[in-house]
């Protein structure tokens, strides 16, 4: 379940009211395990979970493929819901490295790092290809009727996998822009999908996490609605990938 039901007052610029239920997303605690150990504690939407774990794993580094998770058990709990991973044996000892308890809004790839060294590991190489303007606007003008969620909530974030003719073929949604991307990558994983020529359309300001992901995935080119951090743009110039930000019906800026 994404969402349930809100009941607001809703008040008009001349003061009138009016009583309206419409859906609201789901935001609620989901505890990760990795091998029975306790690992993070995400605030996400409780949907595609087993993306999410797939894709939470990658962007974690603990896994190389989708070849090293055994078994993913989504586990509802009264306050939340309980995400179970099973990697192979020989991930092991990199979870028990990298394990910890804490909270975190979204996986945002620090948690667990102890230093400014670890934070800024060297990424995989890219082999970037920038996708052609009239695919970029193709998709953008696409992407809302592919959010679900986001149309009748107003409250996610949507991560797109578009191909080279700015089709989009997959969508995931959740109340965190890191999340939404991690189930994308997670789903894209398990199916054995490849981006080919295509590219990542995320509704997000682009942050160097974000890049980070699409690095760790192979992605070779990331587009965001909003803008860039300074960090997100270095670390796309030092892996390769083609960026592009501020995408939007009329424009929109290529990293050079």
């Amino acid at each position: 379940m994404s969402d349930t039901p809100g009941t607001f007052t809703q008040i008009a610029p001349d003061g009138r009211r009016e009583t309206v239920t419409r859906p609201v997303a789901i935001e609620q605690p989901i505890a990760i395990e990795m091998n029975g150990l306790g690992y993070a504690v995400m605030m996400a939407t409780p949907a595609h979970l087993e993306d999410f774990a797939f894709g939470f794993a990658l962007s974690e580094r603990l896994i190389e493929s989708a070849a090293d998770i055994v078994a993913v058990d989504v586990h509802p709990a009264e306050t939340g819901t309980i995400l179970r991973i099973h990697l192979i044996e020989a991930r092991r000892p990199l979870v028990i490295e990298r394990v910890r308890h804490r909270i975190s809004e979204s996986s945002c790839g620090l948690c667990g790092i102890e230093n400014l060294e670890q934070a800024l590991r060297p990424l995989p190489v890219v082999e970037g290809r920038v996708p052609a303007a009239p695919a970029v606007f193709a998709a953008l003008k696409a992407l809302r009727a592919a959010q679900p969620l986001g149309n009748a909530t107003g409250a996610v974030h949507g991560a797109a996998f578009c191909g080279a003719d700015g089709a989009i073929r997959l969508v995931r949604e959740d109340v965190g822009r890191h999340n939404a991307f991690d189930k994308l990558i997670g789903a894209m994983a398990r199916a054995g999908m490849g981006w080919d020529d295509g590219f990542a359309l995320l509704t997000a300001r682009c942050s160097y996490e974000l890049v980070e992901k699409a690095a760790l995935a192979g992605c070779p080119a990331l587009v965001t609605i909003s803008a860039a951090t300074s960090l997100a743009l270095q670390r796309a110039q030092d892996c390769g990938l083609a960026l592009i930000t501020l995408a939007r019906p009329d424009s929109f800026l290529q990293l050079t």
